[in-house]
């Protein structure tokens, strides 16, 4: 998909929707097309949010929870910097801890996510990455 709209050097990471690839095109453009080529194959939209390998190590370096499992610690991808009022909206919080970012959400979850009951509404519309999984693709754009 990716290829058929002109990127070059695409790469895939975990079957959870992580491509890195090059191209000319702006961030907008490129989101753009991905949408469009992910709508005719879904049948349906598709949310894309999109990271440059400068920003995927942007996000890894402001993580506030650097010294905990990074396994147990996510960013969640927004399209847009997280509203003031972020916090205000949560509910379910036990032992989470929560940081906003420029555009991401960042959650430390102390004893794990399988019983966790946190929900944070502002974040129905991104989608959430592991530390791991954004050294990864850091990694990944920087090769």
């Amino acid at each position: 998909m990716c290829e058929s709209v002109g990127f070059s050097d695409v790469r895939t990471y975990i079957a959870s929707g992580n491509v890195v690839f090059k191209s000319r095109l702006s961030a907008k453009s490129v989101k753009a097309a991905l949408k469009r080529c992910l709508e005719a194959y879904a049948g349906k939209p598709v949310g894309v949010l999109i990271r440059t390998g400068q920003e995927m190590e942007e996000v890894l370096a402001a993580n506030p929870f650097k010294s905990t499992a990074p396994n147990r610690t996510v960013a969640i991808f927004l399209d847009t910097p997280p509203p003031a009022e972020t916090l205000d909206g949560v509910s379910g919080q036990q032992t989470e801890e929560i940081a906003l970012g420029k555009r991401e959400i960042y959650v430390h979850y102390g004893t794990g996510m399988a019983d966790s009951k946190l929900k944070i509404p502002v974040a129905k519309t991104g989608t959430a990455r592991n530390m791991n999984t954004v050294a990864k693709l850091a990694e990944m754009s920087a090769e």
